[in-house]
C-alpha cells in the first residue's frame, strides 16, 4: 500500500472526533511504531489542540515518550496545557529545556503555571531560566500560592482602565497594546487611583457604546472580589452562583492582581466532581497510562480498611453462631438485609455529599434534610419489608421468620438513611472531606445494624 493510500485510510470525516475514532488511534500507533514522524504530523495537523491531547492520551506511556522524541514539535504550549497531568508529566521527560521554554512562552500565565508545576525541580529551574524575566516572575508568583487556590489558578494578564476614561480611551488603549492583551478576555475592569477594581464592563457592552461615553456610566460593581488564597472549589461555587464569565483577583490591599476565567473554572468543576465521585469509591484517578503498581498502591489502602470493617461485621455474625446453626434460613436471608441497607445508605450518602458540595445543605435546613432521609429510609423499609415478608413466607412457610426479616428491613433502611446523611455531616464538622471515607463508614453501619437487627430479633423470636 502506498503512502497516499494509507493517508486516505486514516483521513477523518470529522477531525474533531479523532479521539473517539479507534481506526485513527490505531493508525497513529502504527505510524509511531514505524518511526514516521512526518506522517504523524500530517495526521494531527487538522486537529484542534484539545483533540490532539485527547488522541495522545489514548497512547501508552512508552508510546507518548517515543512520540515526544520522534516529533517534539507536535507538543506546542497549547497541547501541553490540554494534556492530562499524568500524560504531560511523561511527555515532558522527553522534551528538551529549550522546547519547553518556548512552549511556556506561548501560554497565558495561568496555563504556563499549570504546565510548569508538573516539572521536576531541576527541569523547572532550567526552563524558568530560559524565559523572560516578566514571565518567570508571573509563574513564580503563582507557584508561591498553595495548590488548588485562586492564586495558583488566576491569569495575570487582564485589561483594566482608570475610572476617568471614556469608551474611546479604553478602545484606543487596547488597540495600541496589541500583543500584550490576554489571548481571551470577556470583561474590562475599571480601577481607581489605587488600582482597586471599582467596576467591570463586558466587552460586548463596551463595543456597542459610543466613544464619548464614560466608563463609569457603563460599568457595574464587581459581583465578587476573589482573594488569591481562596480555595478553587469556593471560587467555582461563586462562578456558578453568579453566572460569571470572569472575576477579578485582588491582593490583601484590594489591588487588582489578576483574573479568573470561566474556562479554568469549568476544569475545576469537572475535577472536583470527578474527585468526589472517585473518593466515594475509595480510589484515585487512573489515567490510561497508569501502571498496575500505581493502581494497586492507590486502591489497596481502602481495600484494607474495607477488610477491617468486613471483619467487624463478621464478628457480629459470630455472636449468633448458635442461632444460625439451628436455623439455616437465617444464613440464607441475612445478606439480603445487609445488602438492602448498604444500597439505601449509598443513595442517601450520594445525595448528601452532592448537597454539601453544592452548598445546598446548610445549618438552616440540616434538620429538615436529616428528617427527610430518615423518613425516606423508613418508608422504603416498610415497602420492602412487605415484599421480603411475602417472599420469606412463600419460601420457608414460617410467619415468624417473615415478621423478623420485615422488622429488620425497616430498622436497617431507616438507619441507612440516617447514617447516609449524618456521617458526611460529621466529617464536615471534623474538617474532613465527606467524600473520602464516608462510604466505608456508612457500609459498616448498615452491615452491623442489619446483621445485629436480623439475627438478634431471630434469636429472641425464634429460639
Amino acid at each position: 500500500m502506498g503512502e497516499a493510500a494509507f493517508e486516505d485510510d486514516v483521513q477523518l470525516d470529522s477531525p474533531s472526533r479523532a479521539d473517539t475514532d479507534a481506526g485513527f488511534v490505531t493508525s497513529l500507533r502504527q505510524a509511531i511504531a514505524d518511526g514516521d514522524g512526518d506522517l504523524v504530523r500530517r495526521m494531527v495537523a487538522p486537529l484542534h489542540e484539545a483533540d490532539i491531547a485527547d488522541v495522545l492520551e489514548q497512547l501508552s506511556a512508552n508510546q507518548q515518550g517515543f512520540l515526544a522524541e520522534l516529533a517534539p514539535d507536535i507538543f506546542t504550549g497549547e497541547v501541553l496545557a490540554e494534556l492530562e497531568p499524568d500524560a504531560r508529566e511523561v511527555v515532558m521527560e522527553y522534551l528538551d529545556t529549550a522546547h519547553l521554554a518556548a512552549a511556556i512562552q506561548e501560554l497565558d500565565s495561568d496555563d504556563a503555571t499549570e504546565v510548569v508545576e508538573e516539572m521536576d525541580e531541576e527541569t523547572r529551574a532550567a526552563v524558568l531560566a530560559e524565559i523572560s524575566d516578566s514571565e518567570r516572575e508571573a509563574v513564580e508568583q503563582s507557584l508561591a500560592f498553595e495548590d488548588e487556590t485562586a492564586g495558583r489558578l488566576m491569569q495575570r494578564e487582564f485589561v483594566a482602565a482608570p475610572e476617568f476614561w471614556s469608551v474611546g480611551h479604553a478602545l484606543d488603549h487596547m488597540r495600541s497594546t496589541g500583543e500584550d492583551l490576554p489571548d481571551k478576555f470577556h470583561d474590562l475592569f475599571v480601577i481607581d487611583t489605587g488600582f482597586r477594581p471599582v467596576g467591570e464592563i463586558p466587552v460586548c457592552r463596551l463595543l456597542s457604546a459610543r466613544r464619548d461615553v464614560a466608563l463609569t456610566d457603563l460599568m457595574e460593581p464587581p459581583r465578587i472580589l476573589v482573594e488569591p488564597e481562596t480555595d478553587q472549589e469556593e471560587v467555582a461555587y461563586l462562578f456558578r452562583k453568579y453566572h460569571l464569565v470572569s472575576a477579578p483577583v485582588v491582593d490583601s490591599a484590594g489591588r487588582l492582581t489578576g483574573m479568573l476565567t470561566l474556562d479554568d473554572i469549568v476544569h475545576v468543576i469537572q475535577d472536583e466532581n470527578k474527585e468526589d465521585m472517585l473518593a466515594l469509591a475509595g480510589v484515585n484517578d487512573a489515567g490510561l497510562a497508569d501502571t498496575v503498581y500505581r493502581s494497586v498502591r492507590s486502591r489497596a489502602p481502602w481495600l484494607l480498611v474495607n477488610l477491617g470493617t468486613a471483619i467487624l461485621a463478621s464478628g457480629v455474625i459470630a455472636l449468633f453462631e448458635g442461632a444460625i446453626s439451628q436455623i439455616v434460613a437465617l444464613a440464607v436471608l441475612m445478606p439480603i438485609v445487609a445488602s438492602m441497607g448498604g444500597n439505601a445508605g449509598t443513595q442517601s450518602l450520594a445525595v448528601a455529599v452532592r448537597s454539601i458540595a453544592e452548598r445546598d445543605l446548610t445549618a438552616a435546613n440540616t434538620v429538615r434534610v436529616v428528617w427527610r432521609e430518615l423518613a425516606t429510609g423508613m418508608v422504603n423499609g416498610l415497602i420492602f419489608a412487605v415484599v421480603m415478608a411475602l417472599v420469606t413466607l412463600a419460601w420457608f412457610q414460617d410467619w415468624r421468620l417473615a415478621a423478623v426479616i420485615a422488622l429488620a428491613m425497616v430498622l436497617n433502611l431507616a438507619c441507612a438513611g440516617l447514617s447516609g446523611i449524618l456521617i458526611p455531616l460529621g466529617m464536615v464538622r471534623a474538617g474532613a472531606d465527606p467524600a473520602v471515607a464516608s462510604s466505608v463508614f456508612v457500609t459498616t453501619v448498615t452491615d452491623v445494624v442489619g446483621f445485629l437487627a436480623f439475627l438478634g430479633l431471630a434469636t429472641l423470636v425464634l429460639l
